[in-house]
């Protein structure tokens, strides 16, 4: 047991999982009964179903994200990272913002580090690549996109306008499709305030190694949302990849070749790789590998779930019979409905009482590709309902509407939404935003050696020219 008075309860993340399973806690406990710690280097949870219609402009991004502290009012929230775990000793290792790093005691352990994006060691990639896993690479996309247009009509050289006017996105799952809709729609919109820029200017690409898009709503709908990304002019490059990009030269395995300042990786996720200095089980891909209750592999005191962990699907495998052996999929929908059940099983463990297994099927999947566009899988029992257009554009607002946490968050994105029905789309770049202290550091910084001392020969030059000519004028007179 940990040294403190009351037993703590440990989660590490506070992302969708971590979040949603310490208020599960926190609400099914009774008062005093343990202490709540949530450890994070943000201070709020991200709702990243949303990230492109920030990037688009279409929510504000505040909107995007859910504070920790006054989402957890009752939890000990600290703003950093846990760098090792002693599982005997029940002792997590916390650096925190500033400061050396301390140990933390537990008792027991929730693992909700989440995914970082899946890279390869593509040449150019780190350099030149923007993500799509937080609301600042979201806001950085939008201004970055921005600022393109705002090159593209400034300049006369053709080669630089067609490199800031050439837009590559390499994914082309949930992430991929929804932010290359959603920033080709804005781009569209702002095309129609610069004076020398058009959208058949512009140049949209999307490459993905797999055969077809979207693959989590189905074939059929995943070919509907193809054909609809060419009809908007999205050159679309399936079963390849992306060679290199080194200083934005994009080479791709089928031979094309373009130049680019905008390289958009969206070609999935792989779990936290800080994982692997935990010393837990791990699958062959490196989750967490935990029973049907969410708890680790070998132990009494440990969960974790969400994209993190390999949580067996039971559903999955009762329809397909014995010795399948597949997982959950990393989405919000699992990440939501784990998230309850593995709060509720802490609570047991802590007084003792038994664990539920979590089961959950299917219930469908749902994707927007720009204002008024997308598609949707709805799934009741045995049946499937297909959708795409305009009905699945309002199924997708409508459920990622109700599933984002609090009220507060859901009047506010609502509000965004309903602004947007009668004014038009702001289209300015706020690139500044991110070095927001460079002018005024240039306008106070002080002068560099080489210029004091070039300032310093300037001014005795000046003063052995002055004498000279005061010598030569007394000499005249």
């Amino acid at each position: 047991m940990s040294t403190t008075e009351r037993p703590r309860i440990l989660v590490v993340g506070g992302g969708y999982v971590g979040l949603y399973a310490a208020r599960r806690i926190l609400k099914k406990m009774r008062y005093g009964e343990a202490t709540v710690t949530v450890v994070d280097p943000r201070s709020y949870m991200t709702y990243q179903p949303f990230l492109p219609e920030a990037a688009a402009g279409s929510i504000s991004p505040r909107h995007v994200v859910v504070p920790l502290r006054r989402v957890l009012p009752k939890a000990e929230v600290l703003t950093g990272r846990v760098t090792t775990i002693d599982q005997d000793r029940r002792v997590a290792t916390v650096a925190p913002l500033v400061g050396e790093a301390y140990d933390l005691p537990f008792d027991y352990l929730v693992i909700a580090m989440g995914a970082v994006s899946r890279t390869f060691p593509i040449p150019g990639l780190a350099e030149n690549g923007i993500g799509m896993k937080g609301v600042e690479e979201a806001i950085g996309l939008r201004n970055h996109v921005l600022e393109q247009l705002d090159r593209a009509d400034s300049t006369t050289d053709e080669d630089v306008r067609r490199r800031a006017m050439t837009f590559v996105f390499v994914g082309g799952g949930f992430a991929g499709a929804e932010t290359i809709g959603e920033v080709e729609d804005m781009a569209r919109d702002a095309a129609k305030y610069y004076p020398s820029v058009k959208r058949e200017d512009m140049r949209f690409l999307l490459v993905d190694a797999a055969p077809g898009i979207l693959p989590e709503v189905g074939p059929k709908l995943g070919e509907w949302g193809l054909e609809h990304l060419r009809s908007r002019g999205v050159e679309v490059y399936l079963s390849t990849s992306l060679d290199s990009c080194v200083g934005g030269h994009v080479v791709l395995r089928n031979g094309l070749e373009v130049d680019s300042n905008t390289i958009v990786w969206t070609a999935g996720v792989k779990p936290n790789p800080a994982l692997a200095r935990f010393g837990l089980p791990l699958g062959p891909k490196g989750h967490v590998d935990v029973d049907a209750t969410m708890q680790v592999r070998g132990t009494g005191h440990i969960w974790a779930a969400g994209d993190n962990a390999q949580v067996p699907d039971l559903a999955a495998r009762k329809a397909a019979g014995d010795g399948n052996t597949s997982f959950c999929p990393p989405n919000a929908q699992h990440a939501l409905r784990q998230a309850k059940a593995l709060g509720d099983n802490v609570i047991s463990g802590l007084r003792g009482f038994p664990q539920g297994e979590y089961k959950h099927a299917n219930k469908g999947a749902v994707a927007g590709l720009g204002l008024h566009k997308g598609v949707a899988m709805i799934v009741l029992g045995k049946f499937s309902i297909k959708l795409k257009g305009r009905l699945a554009w309002y199924m997708h607002r409508g459920y990622h509407g109700l599933a984002v946490p609090t009220w507060n968050r859901k009047v506010r994105v609502l509000a965004d939404w309903t602004l947007g029905m009668f004014l038009k789309r702001e289209v300015v770049s706020l690139g500044a935003m991110e070095h927001p202290r460079e002018e005024f550091y240039e306008a106070a910084s002080p002068v560099t050696a080489a210029a004091a001392e070039e300032a310093a020969a300037d001014r005795k030059t000046r003063v052995k020219e002055s004498r000279t000519h005061e010598r030569e004028a007394a000499k005249a007179s």
